[in-house]
């Protein structure tokens, strides 16, 4: 039988002993005193702020005061992140919410916005906006300068191919700055409105693949390809005879361009 070294045991045991305290008193040192300590600066960062965004650091601030959980001049042992986390991730315009507390005594919150690339406004009288990935968002006191689409768009074409039209029109950004409008005819063939130039544009209809991804790839080839030629359209043919001289530019057909003369 196997003789126990007793002390070798007690020396082993010990050291761990010693090893949890030490880890426990590091803890607490580096842990805040929550017990007294308030709540005396709240820090609201909004990524995208200044880049058409329907957020504000005031807004969070109302959305946090109506659910009596705005964290400044209160006790930090009632401040609970998660839960000022989980409330913000509620609104319709917050993407992700992230908060902490620091030992200074602060709250920091950080925001990241779901970011509006088109507005709809149909003729059933629907008025939303579409983010980048055809999510919904509904109607605010937005004003930034988005392209508008109006016409015959149901929720399903708006989501399905309208966001991704829309995507790949601000990929470009002379097109851009150049596309205000996009209106979308009954049987869904699609015109252009430019900001330059007193003329429509008509570029056909959406390529329509189940696959989210291959309807993006479809969309954004079918959009250069028109693009390509319009922009040629107007280098030497517009400049030459004038900007309003056509009321209606077709583009649907690969090998030619359509016009019709203004009255």
């Amino acid at each position: 039988m196997r003789k126990v070294n007793w002390k070798r045991t007690i020396i082993g045991l010990l050291d761990i002993v010693l090893a949890l305290y030490l880890i426990l008193a590091v803890t607490s040192f580096n842990k805040p005193n929550e017990t007294q300590q308030v709540c005396t600066k709240v820090d609201i960062n909004i990524a995208d702020s200044n880049n058409a965004g329907f957020l504000s650091a005031n807004e969070i601030k109302n959305i946090l005061e109506n659910h009596k959980i705005y964290p400044l001049n209160k006790p930090m042992k009632f401040v609970d992140p998660r839960k000022i986390e989980e409330v913000l991730k509620v609104g319709p315009f917050v993407k992700t919410a992230e908060c902490y507390k620091t030992k200074s005594g602060h709250v920091n919150i950080s925001i990241t916005q779901r970011m509006p690339v088109v507005r709809i406004k149909s003729v059933t009288g629907e008025d939303y906006y579409l983010d980048e990935k055809g999510g919904i968002l509904p109607n605010s006191n937005y004003t930034s300068d988005l392209i508008i689409t109006t016409g015959y768009v149901s929720r399903s074409f708006a989501q399905n191919s309208i966001a991704l039209l829309s995507n790949a029109i601000n990929q470009n950004d002379f097109w851009k700055n150049q596309i205000e409008q996009i209106n979308v005819l009954p049987d869904l063939g699609i015109e252009l409105v430019p900001r330059v130039g007193d003329h429509i544009i008509f570029i056909g209809y959406l390529p329509q693949n189940k696959s989210l991804a291959e309807r993006q790839k479809r969309i954004n080839e079918f959009l250069q390809k028109k693009m390509t030629r319009l922009e040629k359209f107007y280098k030497y043919g517009l400049s030459q005879v004038g900007w309003n001289k056509y009321s209606y530019i077709n583009l649907e057909f690969d090998n030619q361009i359509i016009c019709k003369r203004r009255n």
